[in-house]
């Protein structure tokens, strides 16, 4: 039997064990995930995958099996591979079947050839996503997925670090040994003569060891790498870091979509046979012109160098929840461990809510009616679409901060600490008009060019405007603050494809901080009224975190995601007693009272009650909730009073 050492670090030769004593029948795919699967259940061996987001791409063993927790940023036209192949030797004229399977080249022994005419030879198509980093994800996410056990894993069980799994088998390149290995690809040539393969493009006879691409190249033409400007990575946001790659999914693609979290496992491709190849059908000078489908910019683009974008063959994907790594990957499942893991938290979640409360409060600058709305924010998600109207979004307008300080600033960095993905968005002039917001088709590289809006369900968005100036907007800048308004308004983003726009649904929490009221839409505005006023803000702040035990705040961390995830409803007894009453109110004051006002108060009453473990609305919570609405109007009228105008 393979011992752990095998399906991790040769999970190829696992394959090829399977596909050979599955031959000649069609099921050795199914085997092949089967195998894996049950793998990967035993004693949480997912933590013994090496992850791409912790790991160097260089400390990694080339196909060996890792995983890694990205978001769909494009995909790409499907392409055609082998999947089953046939070589032969021309002097015993042998033949041998081959797997293509989960390989960005087709492999033979020495003294062998492809057969490209034999009808044992297989043809399937692959899916190719390019995926990124989770957008804005937090520090303390990456450090607690690498560094510690979750939360619902026995501390018994012992980690193996992914770092120390392997030792470098080669040095890391410098970004200019690369671009020579690129501008000279005979170096690379050179390295790997004595890898034994042969080359489809000279099916005749193999003069030198050559490696046959599987990927079914859509055209060739002629561009010069010198030419070429740097590699754009495309990340939505600014700063980010980590590896994008290219991963491979070949069954149920269906299923996944642009901004969809994955986390993957497969098998790691960072061939350097992959750059000689794009580099010679960027050299070649003899194709024939009505084949070069592809301009020069695609090709750089879906083929970048190996040792920059690595390629992952997934053998196995899922769509994530969430990306806490403090919580259980799916919560919807009935195992015994999630089951008691939900259950204690529940039963010690209002010590938990407490202490949240007076953590915010505090943060707050002593605001207790805002920490109360500012929970409420944080646990809100769309739950539904009613025709184009997002139901349970609950964007929050903070209003009356200090202008021109550091408030909003050190607020961001305490949610951050909350939140597992989040983006501070410092509203000015110059960002609106310089900015690009809305993901655009960029058809002359055949790719979706990002934008800060493409973010992953559930980030958290703060949008800073204590900074915004009186100026001019231009063009860009109109369609900047409207596209804001259509993700706060419609949990959505019109994805500009040139000659059309696409709706590309969301579900991001919004919150904004202003000195009056916001220039964009809200579903809740709340006035700050700071009891406090530290000298300095900085240390104020800071010491709130120090103060802070690690446990309770990962108590916090699991709180805000896990009261996302639960059902909520509305028993009929219940209802009727909500409607009737709303006639009440209506007819002590109609003017006052509208129908978006219940609508609020029955979206204050959902979260009020998700927050504090309660999956049902009770009269106590649907009365706490009109309480606190009374309080927050209550508050905005008489700051409009005292600045005579509206906020």
């Amino acid at each position: 039997m393979p011992c752990v050492g095998d399906w991790l670090n040769s999970p190829l030769s696992i394959v090829q064990g399977i596909f050979a004593q599955s031959v000649p029948n069609s099921d050795w795919e199914k085997k092949v995930t089967e195998y894996f699967k049950e793998k990967l259940k035993e004693n949480n061996a997912t933590n013994w995958v090496p992850s791409l987001n912790d790991v160097p791409v260089h400390y990694l063993k080339p196909n060996s099996l890792v995983k890694f927790r990205c978001m769909v940023q494009d995909m790409f036209d499907p392409e055609f591979y082998m999947r089953v192949y046939e070589t032969v030797d021309p002097n015993t004229n042998a033949r041998v079947l081959h797997f293509g399977k989960y390989r960005d080249v087709a492999e033979c022994g020495p003294q062998q050839e492809i057969d490209l005419n034999s009808s044992q030879t297989v043809t399937s198509e692959r899916q190719t996503f390019y995926c990124v980093p989770v957008p804005g994800e937090s520090a303390w996410v990456k450090e607690i997925s690498f560094l510690t056990e979750p939360a619902y894993v026995s501390t018994s069980q012992a980690r193996v670090s992914p770092s120390t799994s392997y030792t470098p088998s080669r040095h890391k390149r410098s970004y200019e040994e690369d671009e020579d290995m690129d501008l000279h690809p005979s170096k690379q040539k050179e390295q790997h003569l004595g890898k034994s393969c042969c080359s489809g493009s000279d099916i005749h006879g193999c003069v030198e060891p050559k490696r046959l691409e599987t990927e079914a190249s859509a055209g060739h033409h002629v561009v010069s790498p010198n030419c070429s400007p740097p590699l754009d990575l495309n990340f939505p946001l600014p700063g980010e870091k980590g590896p994008a790659c290219l991963v491979k999914v070949y069954e149920n693609w269906e299923s996944f979509k642009v901004n969809d979290v994955l986390e993957v496992f497969g098998v790691l491709s960072v061939d350097p046979v992959l750059s000689i190849v794009n580099s010679e059908e960027r050299d070649s000078s003899t194709l024939d012109p009505m084949e070069c489908m592809d301009t020069a910019e695609e090709q750089r683009v879906h083929s970048p160098p190996a040792s920059l974008v690595p390629r992952i063959h997934v053998i196995l994907a899922q769509k994530l929840q969430h990306i806490n790594p403090l919580l259980p990957a799916c919560l919807n499942e009935e195992e015994s461990k999630t089951c008691e893991f939900v259950s204690n938290f529940m039963s010690e979640l209002s010590p938990v809510r407490a202490e949240l409360l007076g953590f915010l409060t505090h943060a707050l600058l002593g605001d207790s009616l805002a920490a109360e709305y500012l929970i409420l924010h944080l646990i809100s998600t769309v739950y539904a679409r009613r025709d184009v109207l997002p139901l349970g979004k609950f964007t929050v307008n903070l209003s009356g901060c200090p202008r021109n300080s550091a408030f909003t600033e050190h607020l961001y960095r305490l949610i951050q600490q909350l939140v597992p993905a989040s983006y501070h968005l410092r509203m000015s002039i110059e960002s609106m008009n310089h900015s690009r917001f809305v993901p655009h088709k960029d058809y002359t590289a055949n790719r979706l060019v990002s934008g800060l809006l493409q973010l992953a369900s559930n980030t958290s968005l703060v949008i800073d405007e204590t900074q915004l100036e009186q100026g001019q907007l231009d063009t860009a800048g109109v369609h900047n603050v409207t596209a804001l308004g259509n993700l706060i308004t419609w949990q959505k983003v019109d994805y500009d494809f040139n000659y059309h726009r696409m709706e590309f649904p969301c579900n991001i929490n919004v919150l904004i901080t202003s000195e009056g009221r916001s220039l964009l839409p809200s579903d809740c505005q709340v006035h700050l009224q700071p009891q406090i006023i530290p000298p300095n803000m900085e240390e104020y702040m800071s010491s709130l975190l120090t103060a802070v035990l690690p446990s309770m705040l990962n108590k916090f961390r699991i709180y805000l995601s896990l009261l996302r995830l639960l059902d909520y409803s509305i028993s009929d007894e219940v209802t009727k007693a909500v409607e009737e009453d709303f006639v009440e109110m209506r007819k002590n004051n109609p003017e006052s009272v509208t129908a978006d006002d219940l609508h609020k108060m029955l979206l204050v009453a959902r979260f009020l009650s998700l927050s504090a473990g309660q999956t049902t609305l009770s009269r106590e919570r649907w009365l706490r909730a009109k309480q606190l609405e009374a309080l927050r109007k209550a508050r905005l009228q008489q700051q409009q009073s005292v600045n005579g105008n509206e906020l």
